[in-house]
Order: C-alpha cells, then sequence, then structure tokens
C-alpha cells in the first residue's frame, strides 16, 4: 500500500482501482489487504467506512499492526479489484468529525473549556468538556460562535510534519498514539484550529452546513455535549415535524399549544385511572362477598380482562372473609390464561400439590408455596379437566 492512502490524499474520491494482495480469515469472515484503499479504518473516534469491492460488500474496515484489513462479506481472489465508497455514510463522518473540530476549538478558545472526548455516534454525537455545566444560555452563545465559524467557510487543508517540525507548532492535541513514529499528520482549520488527526474532512467549514446543539449531561466532573451536525440536522428536523404534524392532528392543536393539550389529556387520563382503581377494588369486594356466600368449599370463577393483581386482591379478601375455603380463579388476558388457586388457614385443601395439577392439565408454567399457587397458560381450553382434578 502506498506510505499515504488513497483516502487520505483525496477524501473526496469515490472509487478506486487497485489489486487484493492478501487474503485471510478472522473470527469466521474473510478479509483482504488491498495494495491502496479509499475506505478509512475506524480510529479516532471516527467509524470505519462501508462500500464494496468487485461487488462484495465491505463489512468492517480495521488497521492491524500497520495494515488495513478490510472484512468482506464473502471472500475475494487476489487481483485486481474495483472500490466503490458508500459516499452517503463517508460524507455524514467528515461533516460530524470536522463540526467536532470546529466545536472543540471554539468552545476552549472563545470559552475555556477543553474537549477530553469525543464520539461519533450512529445518530448523535458527543463531546466531553471540562465545564463542570453549561446552561441553556452558555449553550447558545456556544452554538451561534460555531454557526459564525460555519459561514465564514474557513478553509481546512491537511499536511504531514517530521516529529522536529511539530514541536515547534501550536498544536491543539491530547496527545499522539502510543508508539507513533515517523511524521505526524495535522488538520488545519485556517484561523481557529491546529490538531493532530488522521481522520477524513471536508474542504471548508461551510460544508458542514449546520451543528446543532442538543443537550449535556454531567459526566466524570465534566460535561457531555450532545449535537448533530450536517445533514443530520436537516434529518432531525424532518423527523420532528412529521412528529409534530401527526400530534397536532390527534390533539386538534397549534404547536404551540400542544404541550399544554397534552398536559390537560394526561391529566384527565390519570383522573380516569383513578376513578377505574376505585371502581376495581369496589367490585372485587362485592364479587368476594358474593364467592364467600356460596356453600361449597371450593369457589371457582372465570373473570374475562382481569389481571392476576385482581385475582390477587379479590382471594385475599375472599379467604379473610372465610378463612376454611379455597378458590380457584382464572382470565383471559392478552391472548393468555392466567389462573390462582389459593386457600384460606382453615382450608385442608393441599395447594401446593394441587397447584401442580392445575398447571399439568392447563399446559401451563407457574409455582407457589403454603397457600398459594399462580400461573400462566397458553389457553383455558382445559380448565374443566382442572377443576375436575382440584374437586378430584
Amino acid at each position: 500500500m502506498d506510505a499515504i492512502p488513497a483516502y487520505e490524499r483525496d477524501p473526496t474520491a469515490t472509487t478506486l482501482e487497485t489489486r487484493v494482495i492478501c487474503l485471510g480469515e478472522a473470527e469466521g469472515r474473510p478479509f483482504v489487504l488491498l495494495e491502496d484503499t479509499v475506505f478509512y479504518p475506524e480510529g479516532g473516534g471516527q467509524p470505519c467506512d462501508r462500500g464494496t469491492i468487485n461487488g462484495v460488500a465491505v463489512l468492517d474496515v480495521q488497521k492491524r499492526d500497520g495494515e488495513i484489513r478490510h472484512t468482506l462479506e464473502a471472500p475475494l481472489p487476489a487481483g485486481p479489484a474495483s472500490l466503490q465508497l458508500d459516499w452517503v455514510r463517508r460524507f455524514d463522518h467528515m461533516q460530524q468529525h470536522t463540526g467536532q473540530h470546529l466545536l472543540t476549538a471554539v468552545a476552549q478558545d472563545r470559552f475555556g473549556w477543553q474537549t477530553t472526548a469525543f464520539h461519533l455516534g450512529a445518530t448523535v454525537c458527543d463531546i466531553e468538556v471540562t465545564a463542570v455545566s453549561l446552561s441553556p444560555s452558555d449553550l447558545g452563545r456556544l452554538e451561534s460562535s460555531v454557526a459564525a465559524e460555519i459561514r465564514a467557510a474557513r478553509p481546512i487543508a491537511t499536511r504531514r510534519v517530521a516529529p522536529e517540525a511539530y514541536a515547534r507548532e501550536a498544536v491543539r492535541s491530547r496527545g499522539l498514539p502510543e508508539g507513533h513514529t515517523g511524521d505526524i499528520r495535522l488538520v488545519e482549520i485556517a484561523g481557529v484550529d491546529l490538531n493532530t488527526c488522521g481522520g477524513t474532512h471536508l474542504r471548508h467549514t461551510g460544508e458542514i452546513e449546520a451543528l446543532k446543539l442538543l443537550g449535556t449531561e454531567s459526566i466524570r466532573g465534566g460535561t457531555r455535549l450532545f449535537y448533530v451536525a450536517g445533514g443530520r440536522v436537516r434529518a432531525r428536523l424532518g423527523a420532528h415535524e412529521t412528529r409534530i404534524a401527526a400530534l397536532r392532528t390527534l390533539l386538534g392543536a397549534p404547536d404551540d399549544e400542544l404541550a399544554a393539550v397534552l398536559q390537560a389529556k394526561l391529566d384527565q387520563l390519570q383522573a380516569t385511572e383513578r376513578r377505574a382503581r376505585k371502581l376495581e377494588e369496589r367490585l372485587a369486594d362485592l364479587q368476594a362477598e358474593a364467592l364467600a356466600a356460596r356453600p361449597e368449599a371450593l369457589v371457582e370463577a372465570h373473570l374475562e380482562g382481569r389481571d392476576m393483581a385482581f385475582l390477587q386482591k379479590l382471594a385475599r379478601q375472599l379467604l379473610a372473609a372465610d378463612p376454611a375455603k379455597a378458590v380457584f380463579l382464572t382470565a383471559d388476558l392478552g391472548g393468555e390464561g392466567i389462573f390462582l388457586l389459593a386457600a384460606g388457614a382453615a382450608s385442608a385443601l393441599e395447594v401446593p400439590v394441587l397447584g401442580k395439577a392445575v398447571a399439568e392439565a392447563l399446559g401451563a408454567k407457574g409455582g407457589g408455596s403454603g397457600r398459594s399457587f399462580q400461573g400462566k397458560a397458553p389457553s383455558l381450553a382445559a380448565r374443566a379437566e382442572a377443576l375436575a382434578r382440584l374437586r378430584g
């Protein structure tokens, strides 16, 4: 491979004719080494590129012992190789990464917040800064300052320098990789930033298009700052507009009233749920009284649409009213059956033994100990058989 790979020589190149020079396999996947490559290997917080080699999908690109491994969906033979880069993915990474350089420079030089970490995520990116906290006003001032530099369309250039020359440069860097030797690659945003970086970057800050700060969280004594840049800003805005349009239709309110209307509906729903709980409690009381009034020692009932909590409450109330009784309750809930077998303190029913018999009859899974056994069944088609076993 050339000393400087194609992805570094020209980050805008999307195709390349080269050769496969070595084949291998790792973790059950084939990989190849190439004479040259447009595929950026994962590193420096930037994910790897994707695309195809001779029409075969590139799944991963990693640098190992100075070699760039291209992990493939299927094996390839040695020989000529036509590379096709996934440009949409690459350009997105360039926008996010260049946006990070600019955000880091502005945050440090104008506000005194040094960046300690960077992460380029699939949908959202973040940097960690030394500020203990950032107020909405801080975020607004930082975002406006970054926007001004985007509008300025400041040129971005890369160059390599020898270690001796590097020592004389005013470089913003968290340090070189462990074991690094040879020339050092610098990325410069004219008049704003000079940094060590091996990633792919835009030609000028105007290509970032826009950078939006999304929020913060406290971490390790500093602050994690979330952002999106470029096409992700437009995609995020489009998704928000789609959701807002749906909410306008559902709630029948304009944008500036959506939150208030939704809160009113939530308050109304909570009030309705409180009334429903009170009615359920009253229903459980009445059903418990009715079941306790039956003469048989084992009473049974099937309740449509009730959950296990309701069955448990009903059983407790019934057995408190008549400790000599036992109760077998079932219900259909969400397409499956549930059951509860319980016995009062004065009942002779052997709950653990009979509970297992009921579960077997229903093809159910369940368990319990002492005076109660409960479970879930695919259906209650065999309920009559389960009841027959109980009455044995």
